[in-house]
């Protein structure tokens, strides 16, 4: 019998070669090949694709365009990650880390579906037994809930295809395995043609299917890279187990916007919605403390008010720490090196420690002027006022330059009670929000005379 033949395929970006190497040639990434077998040519099945009926060429203009269908899943948070809710053909992938609230979510989201619709929930981790102490614990009536543990993904679309469900739970994509292939659950290979099978299952069928994938420690996504650009919608869980608030972003989004956020806390009866995340997220001290700030950040179409705190301490080192937590670290070194050139405030020798409340992660350069206002109110101990806001990005040249949705944020900040805001010059409002005094600033040797 012959010995059959070993191919190494990159889990990043799913090159593959017959050599192994400590570097993937195509995407230049580390260790990240995996030996996988080698298919006979003779046996190898021809792949099915997302074709239509007739397979013939269309003119673009002689597409019919018919308005999208989306149905709430009840729970509004989750509609807002999603774009405003489930819709037919497309494969959700949902990311975390364990323990974090994957499975009640999805359990709680097809309670509420299962009225109205037929859903099927799939489990390769968990027996039917764990399943519904899960439902009772949570205190869930889904007497029409259909559920199966299986982890073939071809036995798994043939129940599927006889049942007809229009919602389809996988729980999770790591436990199922295709019998074309002979490597074991949760390879690359099985990862990719599992997910594979399961996207031409929905699109082909209009058929909403919501995939669980596990994380590895870095805090992506396990499995093949490939696996993000075969689904329609990438959503990760953000926080803490331990913690009581969640956060969900959308980090693609082919039928909504990227980057939208949605905050649930979990309480004995599951993951209960956040409507005004703001709230839980702003710590109102009995008096002003130095350091403090309170920026508005935009996630996706949601203006979000997250407190801004900075400790400037001096340093006993040779090269003192810049640390953060939620923001970029490299952003710091150089808002600390624009304050050092233009607004001769030395901090060589200090220690500087900058942290979002919340857990919540800035990605935007809009938190830049806030970070500035709380690092320069902790190194002169002068308190800030609590009715400020702050927002505006920080050039190199010490300029402010404006942010979008500027009256957005403003907006925000005059409904939660703040009575001044500082912002860049060209992003003054021509209509302001009433009992709100607009300070406009153009250059960082102006914010220093608001500290």
């Amino acid at each position: 019998m012959a010995k059959p033949k070993r191919q190494y395929r990159c889990s990043e970006c799913g090159a593959i070669t017959l050599q192994w190497a400590g570097q993937c040639g195509d995407c230049g990434s580390w260790n990240t090949l995996e030996e996988a077998q080698l298919e006979s040519a003779t046996t190898k099945k021809r792949p099915q694709g997302l074709t239509q009926a007739g397979n013939k060429l269309s003119l673009l203009t002689e597409i019919n365009l018919e308005q999208t269908i989306r149905r709430s899943t009840g729970i509004d948070e989750l509609d807002r990650v999603l774009g405003g809710g489930l819709v037919d053909g497309a494969v959700i992938l949902l990311g975390g880390d364990p323990g974090i609230g994957k499975s009640t979510l999805l359990l709680q989201a097809l309670a509420k579906l299962s009225p109205e619709r037929r859903c099927l929930y799939v489990s390769g981790e968990e027996s039917l037994q764990q399943i519904s102490l899960r439902a009772q614990r949570l205190r869930l009536r889904v007497p029409d809930l259909k559920l199966m543990t299986e982890t073939c993904v071809e036995r798994i679309v043939d129940m599927a295809k006889e049942e007809a469900p229009q919602v389809v739970v996988i729980d999770s994509i790591q436990t199922m395995y295709t019998e074309e292939l002979g490597s074991a659950p949760g390879s690359v290979a099985q990862v990719r043609e599992s997910a594979a099978q399961l996207v031409r299952y929905a699109k082909s069928n209009d058929v909403a299917v919501l995939i669980v994938g596990h994380v590895t420690k870095e805090g992506a996504l396990a499995g093949p890279r490939v696996l993000e650009h075969m689904v329609d919608t990438v959503l990760y869980f953000e926080g803490d187990a331990g913690d009581r608030y969640r956060v969900i972003r959308a980090v693609k989004n082919r039928f909504g916007a990227v980057n939208e956020l949605g905050v649930f806390a979990m309480l004995d009866s599951g993951l209960k919605p956040v409507s005004n995340p703001s709230a839980i997220f702003l710590s109102r001290h009995e008096k002003p403390i130095p350091g403090s700030i309170i920026t508005v950040t935009m996630e996706g179409t949601r203006p979000l008010l997250v407190e801004v705190q900075a400790l400037v301490d001096e340093s006993s080192l040779s090269q003192p720490r810049r640390v953060t937590l939620g923001l970029d670290q490299n952003r710091l070194a150089m808002l600390i090196a624009v304050m050092h050139r233009h607004a001769a405030l030395a901090l060589f020798n200090q220690d500087v420690f900058v942290n979002v409340v919340g857990g919540v992660r800035v990605n935007e350069t809009a938190a830049d002027l806030a970070v500035m206002l709380a690092t320069l109110s902790s190194y002169r101990d002068r308190p800030l006022s609590p009715q400020r806001i702050a927002f505006g990005e920080i050039g190199l040249a010490g300029e402010i330059r404006p942010v979008p949705n500027g009256q957005e944020r403003l907006r925000a900040a005059a409904k939660h009670g703040f009575k001044q805001a500082i912002i860049p010059q060209a992003n003054r409002p021509k209509d302001p929000p009433r009992d709100m005094e607009i300070i406009a600033v153009q250059h960082v040797k102006e914010v220093l005379d608001y500290c």
